[in-house]
Order: structure tokens, then sequence, then C-alpha cells
């Protein structure tokens, strides 16, 4: 199956897929965890690791999981199959495809709860619902918000409503139509909230949390920190790259759009840092990380604030919006795969998924209230949906795509759709096949926790080091050395 297998539609342009992963990577985890992390583990020193990571991981499987779905216009399921078929391979290696497109879905189903928060508390800041004099005022709204099946369940049943109703409309006047609003949106919200921390008092205490070249504070931690969140913040293996690389127009260019979606991802994420620290700091408050950050500390600072409503509304906007556009992208495989192998339209296939995506959602939501007693093994319906997919289906899922890549297709698939010169494949070749593989791999192991526990904080340097022997032969061979200009 060549290029001339079309999908239904396509972008109108390189750039709105640009928007569409971009707002998919941009979600409510980086509006927060990348400053804190960055921070937390040295500032500059953690960001230029963070971005060796993007580099040496994030970077090489996003063009891996863009091409696939270009090359196999279609579904997560579709194009690795049609992918796979086209180099004579075993159509078992689809099951790949499955892991993805069902991974994307079971993260949206926990997820839709967590961005029910983003528009509750926006719902709270219009409507004076966020008065507390102090923490703990904050923390028993926060307690109240989710102890209530009622309250909780509205609004993670409007997320997903939206997101159906945007899904539905389909690529071009759905999804490139929304993020085409919304992103920009977001950037412009988040430069006001910029300007306004420059005159709060504490932007300079910001920019030094976040960039100061601390290289002590960098600690092994720190880096496995940066490959890890490297490797989650693009949304990779979760179906949701590769089916928007599927609706990709065969005269753009794979790498230049890949690195603009990884450099647009950073730059928000360090721009939310400079939005928000900036009130923690100027309010005497901890930077700390997770939901605490955004839902008990800001809104106490926002009350504290001139204008603090109006900055306040607009924050929960912004996270709104950033909560959505995520959202959409994980759905968008499984509408895909029902739109083209089950014959029923777009519309049908978007209310059809969002209802047994709301009977999911609500089991995850009923977690936190009536169903806080109800676990097995110890975790609860939410947190069992968070750790297969975190632990284990992506990272297992882009170790997966980058060795079928690397390994075992033809080279002539993914020299096609690349577009690259022979010395600059040979460079992606390499490091989809050994460097890529590595970072999987040990964010693998470090979620499991097994090897800290043998070997201590250092034991991903005795996997490097194991990997690095077994790649001599590799890099000694003459024929790479050729093509790499040795």
């Amino acid at each position: 199956m060549t290029r001339s297998q079309q999908p239904r539609a396509q972008w109108l342009g390189r750039w709105g897929f640009v928007l569409a992963a971009t707002g998919s990577a941009v979600g409510l985890g980086n509006i927060w965890k990348f400053p804190y992390m960055t921070g937390e583990h040295g500032g500059g020193a953690f960001v230029l690791v963070y971005l060796a990571c993007i580099l040496a991981v994030g970077v090489p499987v996003m063009m891996t999981e863009i091409a696939f779905g270009r090359r196999g216009r279609g579904s997560p399921i579709d194009a690795v199959h049609r992918v796979v078929a086209e180099s004579g391979r075993s159509p078992g290696w689809s099951l790949l495809g499955w892991m993805a497109m069902l991974c994307g879905f079971m993260i949206l189903s926990f997820y839709v709860v967590v961005a029910g928060w983003s528009f509750s508390y926006l719902w709270k800041m219009l409507t004076g619902g966020l008065a507390g004099s102090g923490v703990d005022d904050m923390v028993a709204i926060f307690v109240a918000n989710n102890e209530n099946p009622l309250n909780l369940g509205l609004w993670s049943t409007l997320v997903t409503l939206a997101t159906m109703l945007i899904v539905g409309k389909g690529v071009q006047a759905g999804i490139e139509k929304s993020v085409s609003w919304m992103m920009p949106g977001m950037v412009v919200m988040l430069l006001i909230l910029i300007a306004y921390g420059v005159f709060s008092g504490g932007f300079g205490e910001a920019w030094r949390f976040l960039f100061s070249f601390d290289s002590g504070s960098l600690s092994s931690d720190g880096m496995l920190a940066a490959l890890g969140h490297a490797f989650f913040t693009l949304s990779l293996a979760s179906g949701a790259i590769l089916t928007y690389g599927s609706y990709l127009p065969a005269r753009a260019s794979i790498v230049r759009t890949t690195f603009s979606v990884a450099l647009a991802d950073t730059l928000v994420a360090l721009m939310a840092g400079l939005a928000i620290f900036p009130i923690i700091f100027a309010n005497g408050m901890s930077p700390e990380g997770g939901p605490g950050l955004l839902f008990i500390s800001l809104p106490l600072a926002f009350q504290a604030m001139p204008l603090g409503t109006l900055f306040g509304i607009l924050f929960f906007v912004m996270l709104s919006m950033a909560a959505l556009t995520s959202a959409i992208s994980m759905v968008e495989a499984t509408v895909s795969w029902l739109v083209d192998n089950k014959g029923v339209t777009r519309c049908t296939a978007a209310w059809g998924t969002g209802i047994l995506l709301w009977l999911i959602s609500t089991l995850a939501m009923l977690s936190f209230n009536l169903g806080a007693d109800w676990t097995l093994a110890g975790r609860h319906a939410f947190d069992w949906l968070d750790y297969l997919t975190s632990r284990w289906m992506m990272p297992l899922g882009g170790l997966g795509m980058v060795l079928l890549a690397g390994f075992v297709l033809k080279s002539e698939v993914f020299r096609d759709e690349l577009g690259l010169s022979p010395r600059w494949y040979t460079l992606w070749l390499f490091m989809v096949r050994y460097v890529s593989p590595l970072g999987i791999l040990v964010i693998f192991v470090d979620a499991l926790g097994i090897a800290r526990v043998e070997f201590g904080a250092h034991w991903p340097w005795l996997l490097a080091v194991l990997v690095a022997v077994m790649l001599t032969g590799e890099l000694a061979s003459p024929r790479l050395r050729k093509a790499l200009g040795g």
C-alpha cells in the first residue's frame, strides 16, 4: 500500500497538523508538570537534558509514527496493517495498532474526569465559588468537588460531550477548525498572564527557579524525569499522532513538522511556568507540583491579586482548552477506525464511542466518591486505567513501533516517506534501532521500579553501558561509517 491510499480527509496544510499535534501534547500535565520538574531538577540544566532526550527519543519516535500514519492512510490498526503488508511481513504486527488505539481510549476514560476539574473550577471562578481564606479552605473545596458524584459526573460528561461534538464534525470542520483558535487563544492568554507576572513582584524569582543553571541539582532522578517526560509529553504510542499523521498531506515535510511540534510543545510548557510561578512566588506560596498547584495554591493567589477574578477566569479557560485539545486527539483513533471499517458516519462513530467512553469514565469518576471502596489489588478503576496505560501500554507500544520500523520493515518505506538524504536517513535509522529503544526501555523498567530496587539509582547507566558494548560492532561497520561521512 502506498501514498495512493488516501484518507477521507486531510489537514488543509502542515500547520493544521502542527496545531492539532501541539494541542494533543499540551495537556493538563504540561501546564504544571514540566515547569515544576524544571525548577526542581536544576533549571536550565534540566531543560538542556530534556531537549537532548526530545532529540534522542521523542523526535525519532514521532517521525516514525507520523510516517506510519501517512504511509498507511488510516487508523493505527489499518495504517500498521497496510505498512506491514507492503513489506510482506506478518499481519500479527497489527497488534501494535490495536494497542495504540486502545491505549488512547483508556487514557481518555480517566482523563475526562481530570479535565472536568478544569471546567468545574472555571465555573466556580465565574460564580464566586472559590472564596476561601486559606489553604485548608481550598483543600476542602477540592475534596468536596470530588466527593460529589453528581458534580464531578456533570463536568466529566460535559468534557465528553464537547469532545465528541468537535470530533463528530470531521477533521477539517471539527478538529482543525477548533484547534486553529484554541491553540492561539491559549498562547494569547499565557502572554497576558506572563505580562501580569512581570509586574507582580515574583517574576525574577520565577525566572531563576526555571532557568538558573544548577547542574548540581540534576540527579539521576532528574535525568530519568527528563527522559520520561520527553516521551510522554508528545502523546506518543497512544494512537493520536499516528492518526493525525494519516491526514498529513504528501507534500508536507515530516521532519520539519515533527520539529515544529516538539519546539511548540516545549515553548508552551515554559511559558506556562512563566505565567504560573510569578503569581505563586509573589504570594509567598510553595511551587509544589500536582493538582495542589492548579486547584489549591493558584485559586488562593488569584484572590490576593488585583483583578484576580479576571486573571483566574483567563487561566481556567486556558486550562480547559488545553484539556479539550488533548481529549480530541485521544479519541480520534477510535472514531477513525469505526468510520473506515464499520461503514458508519463520522457523527455516528463519535457519539457511539462517546457513550462507551462515558460509561467507563463514570466508573473512573466514582473512584473519588461512591466507589472509593471498589478496589482490585489495592487500585481503583481510575488508578488501574492510569497504571496500565502509562506503565505498560505506552512504553511497550512505543518500543514495538520503533523496533518494527528499524528492523522488520523494508527500508524503502521510511526512506520514501521521510524524504531524508542518505546520511540523515542512516542517522534516523540508527536512532530508532538503538537510541530510542534504549530510552524507552529505561522509562519502562524505571516505571516498574524493579531495577531501582536491585541496583540503586544508577541502574540506567549500567544498562546504557551494556547496550553501548552491543552497539560497538554496528558503529564500526564500514557501511554505517560511510553513510555518516566517517
